[in-house]
């Protein structure tokens, strides 16, 4: 799990670079934000873009506006936001199914990587397996003894084929004892939850912060997050370590791009601003409960977390033989 003294070693660097945030403070911004979330309403990326909105708002003092863009498991907002003019003002928030689509290219389809330049790895937290009150699975242990039991017949569903839950599925999956299930695909967390409340498929691999507030409302079940430790904020879930996968890990994170070209003023000043409000209270209370921890990477070291989840992506599909669009 990524850790928070990256935090700190951030905050320290913005200290540094504090004389020319401040020249960039006269220049940029003087108008809206747009954040572009490459998903729909309702999921763990779009629950942490309205953590962010207000309080960066704040303290860029300018509006920052939310686009949901959603479609083709992040692909359709990437394309958008890789075509907007490189000035500051359209940022990408992307959570690591970006690098699962990195490493899961569609064929005759351009990478879109290379059309960003990484401005701050915001957040890290882990995926979750959710089930509906009516599966019958109390456990992880339940759900893993009725895969093996049924390979293939078990439908999990994912935001995307390819997506990043997709693959920690898939890495669950394989250190649980190589179980097989059928995944579903659907537009984003949002669409997916809804559909697992209704009972319509049997469990659903999400950010674990998307389905959290349906599981302390009793409409799902939470079985397993994917974290090292048990989170604070749900101490009750376990994670899939202790469960059915001695030892497994697998973080999810969320972090910041601008169009390559972008200013490197205009990325210090927004860098900068992000990391002011992850060090607010209220804001690292609500991360907590959503089970995020505030991380702030610099752009140097987003862009290394961003291939190292490439490799590991790439590696698991080449195992299970999962090609782009499956």
């Amino acid at each position: 799990m990524l850790k928070r003294r990256h935090l700190l070693a951030g905050l320290a660097a913005t200290t540094l670079a504090a004389p020319l945030v401040a020249r960039a403070q006269g220049i940029y911004p003087n108008r809206s934000v747009k954040i572009v979330v490459p998903w729909p309403p309702g999921g763990g990326v779009d629950a942490f873009a309205r953590v962010l909105q207000a309080p960066l708002s704040a303290q860029l003092g300018q509006t920052v506006i939310i686009d949901n863009i959603g479609g083709s498991a992040g692909r359709v907002g990437t394309l958008s936001a890789s075509r907007a003019q490189p000035d500051g003002y359209t940022i990408l928030l992307v959570n690591d199914t970006f690098a699962a689509t990195e490493a899961l290219p569609v064929a005759g389809t351009p990478v879109l990587y290379p059309a960003f330049q990484p401005v701050t790895l915001a957040i890290s937290g882990p995926q979750g397996l959710f089930t509906h009150p009516r599966s019958g699975f109390a456990t992880a242990q339940a759900f893993a003894a009725a895969a093996k039991a049924n390979p293939g017949k078990l439908n999990v569903g994912v935001p995307g084929l390819g997506s990043s839950q997709h693959l920690t599925s898939e890495l669950l999956l394989r250190a649980a004892g190589d179980l097989r299930v059928t995944h579903v695909p659907y537009r984003g967390g949002g669409p997916l939850l809804q559909d697992l409340i209704s009972g319509n498929i049997d469990a659903g691999v999400v950010t674990f912060a998307a389905g959290a507030p349906q599981a302390r409302g009793g409409q799902l079940v939470a079985l397993a997050i994917t974290s090292e430790q048990r989170s604070k904020a749900f101490p009750g879930v376990p994670t899939a370590g202790e469960t059915i996968a001695p030892g497994f890990v697998q973080a999810t994170w969320q972090g910041l791009l601008a169009p390559k070209g972008t200013p490197a003023a205009a990325i210090e000043r927004f860098h900068a601003a992000v990391l002011a409000v992850l060090q607010d209270k209220a804001v690292i209370a609500r991360l907590a409960d959503l089970g995020f921890d505030p991380v702030g990477l610099d752009g140097k070291g987003f862009g290394q977390l961003f291939d190292r989840t490439v490799d590991t992506f790439a590696g698991i599909a080449r195992e299970r033989n999962i090609a782009a669009g499956d």
